[in-house]
């Protein structure tokens, strides 16, 4: 039933955020969008920037918990912790944890793949015909392993992803160097995935999809959120720094920030911050030529404007915006170890922070009869889901439903 909602607070300006304000606009809304940033500033700047409609298999694998204390000291796994956060994060760890069994494995699994499998067509269908348009290239995604052997040893993750219909084309021996040449000879098997794609600037990108936005009619208030007005369990308005913000309906998608806000509704989402790192390498010599994961340093090299992206790493360590040096000496030896001949002018350095809920399922969806509709929680796939994400979240609140299941990702889980 069409609910025809005129005015909208979205709360957070990543690729998340400006997508639900971009179909908002588009579904006759008119909407303010809030960040304490300018859109495309903050993590939505520092992903890998790849569409990874494969990205099915949660971190939370069967037998984490046995591995875990071996491959935190592991100088060649990229798992850091930061030992005094430990006692803080101990009570989401334990749920963490526990859902990392073959049971828990595969539901997560089957509920992240209806975000992730059409992607590349959702964020086409999102710019098409708006600036964002030119930042997109369609292209295959590989992983990269030394052999036969290392592949097989990932068997269970491409089980998982057989299962949502992603069989990659194997490519050994001298086929590897033909694929991509900058490789080292040490790496001798690609799993090719096609039909994927990637943007060459994600923050560019973002900030693209916010003038389209500004286009459509939209507001950006760039202020911090205090806190939400209700009226008989309902929002009527948000409260930021700067002023009140009028609305029938708000879209949470401030990332892992969206933890306090919930709470303010009564909400306890169980969620952490896992740090995430890149260095770009300016002007490559060579580049390579399409976006390339490197499983023995479980990171991901894309190609960008501005040089060769490597993006990965896992850090457990709260939202400190102090960079740990041991996680970005471990992907600079990682990224030399793959491209033992490229050249580079200079590199920067990028820590952001992935959403990661207790269950590894991103939080969709209205929070009770609140008129505050969650859209965030998304750990690796924020950007691959982004727009699909906005269009239900957009669904919701103007035509009163969405032909998507979103069982999975109701806030409600954790009331």
């Amino acid at each position: 039933m069409a609910r025809n909602v005129k005015q909208v607070a979205v709360i957070g300006g990543g690729i998340v955020g400006i997508c639900s304000a971009i179909w908002l606009q588009r579904l006759g809304a008119q909407v303010t969008l809030i960040d304490k940033l300018a859109p495309g500033t903050g993590n939505s700047s520092g992903n890998a920037g790849v569409f990874a409609r494969c990205s099915v298999a949660p971190v939370t694998a069967p037998g984490m918990i046995a591995k875990s204390p071996k491959l935190l000291m592991d100088p060649n796994f990229p798992l850091y912790l930061r030992y005094s956060y430990l006692p803080k994060m101990m009570p989401w760890l334990v749920k963490y944890l526990s859902h990392a069994n073959d049971k828990d494995t595969r539901r997560i699994s089957t509920g992240l793949a209806p975000l992730t499998s059409d992607s590349l067509e959702q964020h086409t269908l999102l710019s098409k015909g708006t600036a964002a348009q030119q930042w997109i290239v369609p292209s295959d995604y590989s992983f990269v392993y030394s052999d036969k052997n290392a592949f097989e040893a990932d068997g269970y993750t491409w089980e998982l992803r057989k299962k949502a219909g992603f069989i990659p084309e194997i490519l050994e021996g001298n086929a590897v160097r033909e694929f991509e040449p900058l490789l080292s000879s040490s790496f001798n098997l690609l799993a090719v995935m096609k039909e994927h794609g990637y943007v060459t600037n994600p923050g560019d990108y973002v900030q693209a999809l916010a003038q389209e936005f500004q286009r459509l009619g939209g507001t950006i208030l760039l202020s911090r959120v205090k806190d939400f007005s209700m009226s008989e369990g309902k929002v009527h308005a948000v409260d930021t720094e700067n002023r009140s913000v009028p609305c029938e309906a708000v879209v949470l998608a401030a990332g892992v920030w969206s933890k306090a806000l919930c709470q303010k509704l009564g909400l306890n989402v169980p969620m952490e911050t896992e740090r995430g790192y890149h260095i770009v390498f300016k002007s490559p010599s060579p580049q390579i030529r399409t976006p390339l994961m490197i499983a023995s340093g479980k990171f991901v090299a894309t190609p960008m404007t501005n040089g060769l992206r490597c993006a990965g790493v896992v850090e457990f360590g709260g939202l400190d915006e102090k960079e740990s040096q041991k996680p970005l000496t471990f992907l600079r030896r990682k990224v030399h170890e793959a491209f033992p001949d490229m050249t580079y002018q200079d590199t920067d350095t990028w820590l952001g922070h992935r959403p990661a809920p207790s269950d590894s399922l991103p939080v969709i969806g209205e929070i009770g009869h609140s008129s505050v509709f969650a859209a965030f929680g998304h750990h690796h796939i924020g950007l691959t889901s982004g727009p699909k994400t906005g269009k239900i979240i957009a669904d919701l609140i103007q035509n009163g439903g969405t032909d998507n299941d979103i069982t999975a990702y109701t806030p409600n889980r954790f009331t």
